[in-house]
């Protein structure tokens, strides 16, 4: 699987979004450790790339440019396709990379940037990226509506999977604090919105018998989130 994040307004601070994906790019190769084919790069033109197995989570990825301490708006792109092999023997980063699927990545990113959407994703089953891109607006509406606090807390309950009591003792404060930016941040639904992402997202490796149930839990999902 290709992926590609493209660093919106980057130029405005070209320094600052260098050094951002320094971070980002270390902190995702951490992440995924064996899920990656590839070490994660970006180019010149402040472009991340990843190379990474087909069963791996794209989201984990958008997720923690989103919820970093420094977050900042990135359009991405999800392809499922195939690779050229690695000729210097898989030590070579995903910007060096090549093959049908990094071309399909570049023509997908390349519509969201004139789309102005925020995920375009390309798994090779229609069904499921029309229900991911149904449920995209939604994830990006509440990850870029957070401020600099509902970050950090959702990074704890989403990205390292804590639950209230253990994000307010992680960060010293009251649990009935945590319950009130929980409640004002949506993460609740968030997390919901994030877990049936996923299922969809796998269920391109399967047969795809959960879609129907998604097709009818979307929308009432996606109205929670706009509530």
């Amino acid at each position: 699987m290709v992926l590609f994040g493209d660093v919106v307004g980057s130029s405005r601070d070209r320094v600052g979004t260098t050094a951002w994906l320094r971070s980002l790019v270390a902190e995702l190769d951490a992440a995924y450790g064996h899920g990656r084919l590839a070490g994660f790069g970006f180019t010149q033109g402040d472009e991340l790339q990843g190379l990474l197995t087909p069963g791996a989570d794209p989201l984990t990825a958008i997720l923690r440019a989103a919820l970093g301490a420094d977050g900042r708006e990135v359009r991405w792109a999800v392809v499922q396709g195939d690779v050229d092999p690695d000729v210097v023997g898989g030590q070579a980063p995903a910007t060096q990379r090549t093959g049908s699927a990094f071309v399909a990545a570049r023509g997908a990113l390349e519509q969201a940037r004139s789309a102005h959407d925020h995920l375009v994703i390309d798994t090779g089953r229609k069904e499921v990226d029309s229900l991911l891109e149904d449920m995209a607006p939604a994830l990006f509406e509440m990850l870029d509506g957070m401020n600099a606090r509902a970050r950090i807390v959702a990074r704890l309950a989403l990205i390292e999977g804590l639950r209230q009591s253990e994000v307010a003792d992680r960060l010293g404060v009251r649990r009935a604090t945590i319950t009130v930016s929980f409640a004002a941040a949506s993460i609740r639904p968030l997390q919901g919105l994030v877990a049936a992402m996923r299922r969809i997202y796998g269920s391109a490796a399967t047969d795809g018998e959960e879609l129907d149930e998604f097709r009818l839990v979307i929308p009432a999902v996606a109205g929670h989130c706009r509530g």
